[in-house]
């Protein structure tokens, strides 16, 4: 099923699924392989924002990796197959709304609301405190 059921058409990309795809992780690399194929032949389309791509070039910006710093800017750009939200008045008002009703972070809160605004059927994290939200289907990469 490439990770997502049929009719899951548009997803929103949290940093942790990202970093482990450009990182190669070892145990979550396989598992994500699908879902970034399926974002190749624009089968899937991939949202993110701004908050993605400053959480994916903190530590290679850190550590001087430009080829790794290039892979993320190349993948959350906004090319074939991705979409980059970007944050305005209107997601901030999204984002109080969504973390007025649950105990998350402001960073979470809008990642939350630019997939919303994003039109995402799923939000793809890692993060567990984000499966208390009930504004969108979210998706653990542990549980892919």
């Amino acid at each position: 099923m490439n990770g997502f059921p049929g009719g899951v058409r548009r997803i929103f990309l949290d940093s942790a699924p990202v970093i482990y795809f450009v990182e190669e992780h070892p145990v979550y690399y396989p598992l994500l392989q699908p879902i970034f194929q399926r974002l190749e032949t624009q089968d899937l389309i991939a949202v993110t924002s701004p908050i993605t791509l400053a959480e994916c070039l903190v530590f290679p910006m850190r550590s001087g990796r430009a080829n790794v710093i290039a892979a993320f800017v190349e993948i959350l750009g906004g090319g074939p197959g991705a979409c980059f939200v970007t944050l305005g008045r209107e997601t901030a008002i999204l984002a109080a709304r969504v973390r007025s009703r649950r105990s998350i972070t402001l960073t979470d809160a809008f990642q939350v609301a630019a997939a919303l605004e994003g039109r995402c059927d799923v939000f793809l994290t890692n993060d567990k405190a984000l499966t208390k939200i009930d504004e969108i289907r979210v998706a653990l990469v542990d549980d892919l």
